[in-house]
């Protein structure tokens, strides 16, 4: 194909880039066989003797699942050739033993992850392994870029750039917003000015939303299963060869596996369950039998989390559904992509909405994605936590003179602007452990050694112990450490948060891998059970689970919303929620791009106010506890809020006196952040982030294998450390750090900074109405989960209030 061609030509030029194309296009070829075709032009010119040994292309893969997936792609046209090459991975599940063959005699080509690049890194022969290297790729880019994992890759990067000189690095990436940040980001400053290569245009995706047959009136207007939708799933799947079901949640995963085989018992043993959670090798098992192309092993159906949402090839897959809003418009577009993953096939997707207003979801996605509207991924700016186990494990790796590292690690982005003082405080504290950790000889992590035949000193790691202990935390993946779930037998099956499973009883039944269990005991971070004769049982939650509208999709769904109010509705999902849409624009207003729309009612002695932004929940959460905070200084009142991606509520005993302008001061950007770091407090969640801060920097460990530390006891230290800081080296960048961390990924600060500055410049419209708007029953019904005194279930006091609705539209 001409974007394949292009690549070559770069390739050949000593250029590098990154490829931005569609799932399936052919990415992966186009800059594999440039290094390839070189090969075999040495070998024609040289038969006996021209190739070189040693490690020619290291290919960095965000996932181990990808891994085998990309061996066999890239053996296929390697095979074909005839060319004497091998191709292997090294990620975290590879044998020892392979690993110390592969140490000794190199493959011609390395799939790996960013955490076994930066292993071999720290060893101090690592100049020998990387020195022939012909090409650097780094797949799913878009995966990496704004993650501490992404920021680790640019160290990988820029340190595999000193090793190997004008070796050509290229970046494999889809479904990306800002491809010329993205690019830049990868190379760094010592690749030049990069080339960028878009794949063709027009990969045709189909997206169809399945609609509630009894209509929207009869439809959840809140909560987040779907499974009322069920046998229109079942007959998608029936219909299709092989399907893969996307869920946004592996809680959401669990009851959907089970849902799928109570409705059709003839897909028992041909759907399986596939979830970051579940062990090792039952992931595997599921990922074997979809490669298979047909026969008894052939699974018809697997219901995934995002853990499928990336790969190479599976045998061809040929329908995918996703439950639920994908919350993202580049989530839908990655996971329509793995059906019809085939260049010039067209890619399919059903969406399976879990209440009303994410038919509006849908049919935004839909335009968005048409508009070519995808969300980008921000890089991460300075995580001096990272860098600290960078400089350990350059350490490592030969030694380093400071000068000229120094240098190296301004080549990354994430660091170009490190300033002299920020460097000399990660160096102190990787020398000593900074002001307050100086007194004990383990913080003391690397030191200077005297250079040997006239070489300059360099900082080396003093002893084997550390060493160990370094390689052993080499990653920035911090996870909550889950509790095994095993058999009476001793096999396992995976993983559950602690949170969850302290909570139950010996007895107790839960779901979990699709099965239902009995709790027999909990022991040491293990719990032991046995197979329950019912099916019925408490479904997990995982703390992973909250998933925010992106910007680009909340845009799409107001701009929908304010056609709808002027008579536009267009798209099927739209004409379906049409009922809801009409209801709202009688009983209150429709918002838009231009209007913010706030609702007073009174409900049972309370008033309620409701806010719709459109922001996301994560936005809207931190926004609900900011106008509590300023609502409550205007008059002595306790406010109470909750969220939904599309609005905000907040309650009270007393009214509140606010009119337009009023709520235009609550909803003002000025002092926000003051009001956010007050009103969230932010220090407290600042102590708890720290512990993930502090295993990245090598303050804590996750223990020696077949040791691993309670996440109590890891919490607990690194609050610890927090604490010491605090009191007596309040200057540790760390700290400063944490803060700012919590502020952007847990509080999304900048987002709802733009979220008040977008505000101001619209018009706000406050509406009394008698009872729950539409739009204002699904921020209501979220609220309820709070409540805990109560004989009546939540799903009983929704549908409750539901007919209430319904009566009201009638009336």
């Amino acid at each position: 194909m001409p974007f394949q061609r292009e690549v070559w030509e770069a390739f050949e030029s000593g250029r590098s880039g990154l490829v931005h194309s569609a799932t399936g296009t052919g990415k992966t070829h186009a800059v594999w066989l440039g290094p390839v075709r070189r090969e075999l032009e040495r070998t024609g010119a040289d038969p006996e003797g021209s190739s070189r040994g040693g490690l020619r292309v290291l290919w960095i893969t965000p996932l181990r699942a990808l891994a085998t997936d990309t061996v066999e792609a890239l053996s296929e046209p390697v095979e074909w050739l005839g060319l004497d090459w091998t191709i292997e991975k090294r990620t975290g599940d590879t044998s020892s033993s392979v690993k110390a063959r592969q140490l000794r005699k190199p493959p011609s080509a390395m799939v790996t992850t960013p955490e076994s690049a930066t292993i071999m890194l720290s060893r101090a022969d690592s100049g020998r392994l990387f020195r022939n290297l012909d090409l650097i790729v780094v797949d799913e880019w878009h995966e990496l870029i704004g993650t501490k994992r992404g920021v680790q890759t640019e160290l990988a990067l820029s340190r595999l750039r000193a090793l190997c000189p004008g070796v050509p690095t290229w970046g494999l990436s889809a479904t990306l917003g800002n491809t010329g940040e993205a690019m830049r980001v990868l190379l760094g400053s010592t690749s030049g000015e990069g080339t960028l290569v878009t794949g063709p245009e027009g990969k045709v995706v189909e997206i169809d939303t399945v609609l509630p047959p009894g209509g929207v009136e009869r439809f959840p207007q809140a909560g987040h299963l779907g499974v009322q939708l069920v046998d229109e799933v079942v007959r998608e799947i029936n219909g299709a060869g092989t399907t893969l079901v996307f869920t946004n949640t592996r809680s959401q995963t669990e009851l959907w596996f089970r849902a799928i085989q109570k409705a059709d018992p003839s897909l028992v043993g041909r759907v399986a369950i596939h979830h970051g959670s579940l062990e090792g090798d039952i992931r595997r098992r599921v990922e074997a039998m979809l490669r298979v192309e047909a026969g008894e092993a052939r699974l018809k159906c697997v219901v995934c989390t995002s853990s499928l949402d990336l790969g190479v090839d599976f045998a061809p897959v040929d329908l995918v559904v996703q439950i639920g809003s994908p919350k993202g418009v580049a989530r839908l577009a990655q996971r329509a992509g793995r059906s019809g993953h085939r260049p010039g096939e067209v890619s399919r997707i059903v969406g399976v909405p879990t209440h009303a207003l994410e038919l509006v979801e849908f049919a935004a996605a839909r335009e968005a994605l048409r508009n070519g509207h995808l969300e980008a991924r921000t890089p991460l700016e300075k995580p001096l936590d990272v860098l600290a186990q960078h400089l350990v494990t350059c350490a490592l790796g030969g030694g380093f003179v400071e000068e000229e590292l120094l240098a190296e690690v301004r080549t990354a982005h994430a660091f170009r602007d490190l300033t002299d003082e920020e460097w000399g405080w990660a160096m102190d504290f990787c020398r000593r452990g900074g002001e307050s950790l100086r007194a004990y000889p383990q913080f003391a992590r690397i030191e200077l050694a005297p250079g040997e035949d006239g070489q300059p000193a360099r900082y080396v790691v003093p002893t084997r112990k550390l060493a160990t202990a370094h390689r052993l935390g080499i990653g920035t993946i911090v996870s909550d450490e889950g509790v095994l779930v095993k058999y009476r037998s001793g096999r396992t099956l995976g993983s559950i948060e602690e949170s969850f499973i302290s909570r139950l009883s010996p007895g107790q039944k839960f779901i979990f891998a699709g099965k239902p269990l009995v709790l027999e005991r909990l022991r040491e971070m293990t719990a032991w059970v046995r197979r329950a004769k019912s099916a019925r049982g408490v479904v997990p939650r995982w703390n992973g689970g909250r998933m925010p509208l992106s910007t680009q999709l909340a845009d799409a769904a107001l701009a929908l919303i304010a056609r709808a109010g002027l008579g536009e509705y267009g798209w099927p999902e739209m004409e379906a929620v049409r009922p809801i849409l009409e209801r709202q624009g009688a009983v209150s207003l429709l918002p838009g791009p231009g209007v913010l729309v706030v609702e007073r009612v009174e409900i049972r002695g309370e008033v309620h106010y409701f806010v719709f932004p459109f922001a996301g929940r994560l936005v809207h959460e931190g926004l609900g506890a900011v106008l509590s905070m300023r609502a409550s200084r205007l008059s002595p009142v306790t406010v109470v809020s909750s969220s939904t991606d599309h609005g905000i509520e907040l309650r009270c005993e007393t009214a509140l006196e606010l009119d337009a302008e009023a709520w235009r001061g609550l909803l003002s950007p000025e002092g926000l952040t003051d009001d956010l770091l007050e009103a969230v407090c932010a220090a407290q969640l600042s102590r708890r982030h720290f512990r993930e801060i502090a295993r990245i920097a090598g303050l804590t460990r996750q223990g020696y294998p077949g040791q691993t530390s309670r996440p109590s006891y890891l919490q607990a230290s690194s609050e610890m450390y927090f604490d010491v800081f605090e009191e007596f080296d309040p200057g540790n960048m760390l700290l400063e750090q944490a803060r700012r961390e919590v502020l952007e990924s847990q509080l999304e600060y900048r987002r709802m900074a733009e979220t008040l500055e977008r505000i101001a410049g619209m018009r706000i419209e406050v509406v009394a109405t008698e009872r729950l708007s539409p739009l204002a029953f699904p921020v209501w019904a979220e609220s309820l989960r709070s409540t805990t005194v109560t004989s009546e279930s939540w799903q009983q006091r929704v549908r409750r209030m539901a007919d209430g609705l319904e009566s009201y539209a009638e009336a």
